[in-house]
């Protein structure tokens, strides 16, 4: 067995219909809109969830509510620079996640949890020297983070680097991400992975190797040439050696030291964060062209996350769609987009059963409404690429 199948619930039978599709993103918006206040900005509704940071808080609301403006899709009622600077107060006044020393090492430099996304978002929305700078010192801070993945570590506030490198020009933004990359190089393991201490060497997206390939190669001339070639095919490599295969599908394990070994605390998990749906989606630009049919084709046979994991990206429907929606990326087959939008019409269908059964929405980018939204939006316009991790 290469999933846990109480992990997923039946495809829907409903199929894609384009008006809908847009009716239930321009209801999400607008249900954002209605609960947003001002000064204590989205409900915190989930466990899992926050009030302030850019993964599962109001500075990842703002962006999406931006990006989903910026594309044309729907406007929203909101001031959202004026929204992105509270959410920065706030998060000063009491910053909600604490740093921690231990492994794996989260510092308040953090792109996900911590301040980096917060300010670029509000950079983004009402630019300044200030913000600028603030953001900067955060990079830099972050640079040699021991933890080497998206969330925490330097790979994200890469990201943010190069999203400031593109906007402003300015040379400082190259130079910041040259010492990050040359660190996270250097760290680089002989078999291709890096360690995320202390769960060991992961493949999946949120802490993996697929995920780090791509920030480096998202730096385009600032990563040598030279290095390019060897990272996407060492990459691949080392994918192919521990991916698990039955019957023509593939999963990958949590960690490479329990290859072979699919299982974690009585679970398989088959999403974004840990699995195949993350290594389809992060590497499918260079992976084995049968291995990455093999690990999208097990996404679609498992079908799309249960309630309990949610329609969001990062362990639900939508972030599992999005290895069907990088596949037809990389193959240019219609099948991989229509089954894609597939799991999009269920993505949304779950919004609104958990919106009647909470009584309210789900306020977070990466585990919530706003993920949905912006993958059904991918759908509409067969845009293979993932939030954040692939466009900012």
């Amino acid at each position: 067995m290469l999933f846990t199948p109480g992990n997923h619930e039946p495809l829907t039978d409903e199929p894609w219909d384009e008006v809908r599709v847009r009716e239930r993103i321009r209801a999400i918006v607008a249900d954002a809109d209605d609960a947003f206040d001002p000064d204590r900005l989205w409900p915190v509704v989930e466990e899992w969830d926050a009030r302030t940071n850019l993964g599962w808080g109001a500075a990842g609301v703002v962006w999406a509510l931006e990006s989903l403006r910026r594309g044309g899709h729907v406007e929203t009622r909101l001031d959202l620079a004026a929204a992105s600077r509270r959410v920065l107060e706030v998060w000063r006044a009491e910053p909600e996640v604490p740093e921690r020393l231990e492994p794996p090492v989260r510092t308040h430099a953090s792109f996900y949890f911590g301040e980096t996304g917060i300010l670029l978002v509000a950079y983004e929305l009402a630019p300044s020297a200030e913000l600028a700078d603030d953001l900067f010192a955060r990079v830099l801070q972050n640079r040699n983070c021991e933890t080497n993945e998206l969330m925490s570590g330097s790979p994200g506030t890469m990201l943010a680097a190069k999203a400031m490198l593109d906007r402003t020009a300015d040379e400082r933004w190259a130079e910041a991400w040259r010492e990050s990359a040359e660190e996270l190089w250097r760290r680089r393991y002989w078999d291709g992975f890096w360690t995320y201490p202390p769960y060991g060497k992961s493949p999946g997206a949120s802490h993996g190797v697929g995920t780090n390939a791509n920030v480096l190669l998202q730096g385009g001339d600032l990563f040598p040439a030279d290095r390019r070639d060897r990272l996407t095919t060492e990459t691949a490599e080392a994918l192919a050696r521990v991916a698990v295969r039955e019957d023509g599908l593939a999963n990958w394990p949590l960690a490479v030291e329990d290859c072979g070994e699919l299982t974690w605390q009585g679970q398989i998990r088959l999403q974004w964060c840990h699995g195949g749906a993350g290594v389809v989606a992060s590497a499918a630009p260079y992976l084995d062209e049968e291995l990455l049919l093999s690990g999208a084709e097990l996404v679609w046979q498992a079908g799309p996350a249960s309630m309990d994991k949610g329609p969001g990206i990062c362990h639900g429907t939508a972030g599992n769609g999005y290895a069907l929606l990088r596949t037809f990326g990389r193959t240019g087959d219609e099948r991989w987009l229509e089954r894609a939008r597939r799991f999009a019409v269920h993505a949304l269908a779950q919004v609104e059963r958990w919106r009647e059964i909470r009584g309210s929405g789900r306020y977070s980018l990466w585990t919530g409404d706003l993920g949905a939204s912006l993958f059904a939006v991918d759908c509409l316009d067969a845009r293979v690429d993932v939030p954040i991790v692939d466009y900012l």
